[in-house]
């Protein structure tokens, strides 16, 4: 296979597990597969984000919730921990299935091992492949869920609210934080005063 159909091969095994998520969200007035809508919204803002993304990336941002239905989070316990022992078994798992769709594609063993490094996110503000998924992560979070999110923690008050708001900016480059200030302004007025507290401090 030449290197674009090496590409087109993974990102085609991607989208095709994706589409077995039995749960549903709606775009554009459309029922998709929830991780399939997913991965795409976060293909969406990594071309937003990176004119000419690598290969890697791309396959890296399609596949970052990659079946992530068979490992929910209500098999670990509540909790900060039980939440962050979730997070990381989801990376483990991610990276793996994206590293045996890239073989079963013809990508080299190298290159297979860095995109499930980038999804474990172990490196995160050291390499900057990583810090870029986590941009894109961070960008469709809050265009697409952060406005319901909000209205499910119904038992967050202020102070959590404007925590997340902080952890969620600190995890990303000046170049995340111009696109999230752009998006800003599109969001509804009770969530653009909680960013706007939450950087004035």
């Amino acid at each position: 296979m030449s290197n674009g159909q090496q590409l087109g091969c993974a990102l085609d095994a991607i989208d095709a597990a994706n589409r077995q998520d039995p749960n549903v969200e709606v775009v554009d007035d459309q029922s998709l597969p929830r991780e399939y809508a997913y991965s795409l919204h976060m293909t969406r803002w990594l071309l937003a984000l990176e004119a000419e993304p690598s290969d890697r990336m791309q396959i890296a941002c399609r596949a970052q919730h990659i079946e992530r239905w068979i490992r929910p989070r209500t098999d670990y316990p509540e909790g900060r921990k039980g939440y962050y022992q979730w997070r990381q078994d989801c990376g483990k798992f991610h990276g793996e299935r994206a590293a045996q769709i890239m073989a079963d594609c013809g990508f080299p063993e190298q290159e297979c091992q860095r995109v499930a490094t980038i999804l474990t996110k172990r490196e995160l503000r050291q390499d900057p492949d990583t810090q870029l998924l986590e941009d894109v992560a961070c960008m469709v979070f809050l265009e697409r869920y952060f406005a319901d999110f909000y209205e499910e923690k119904t038992d967050y008050d202020k102070d959590k609210w404007l925590r997340i708001v902080r952890r969620t900016w600190g995890k990303m480059t000046p170049r995340g934080h111009e696109a999230a200030l752009q998006l800003a302004g599109s969001m509804p007025a009770h969530l653009q005063a909680l960013l706007q507290e939450a950087l004035s401090e």
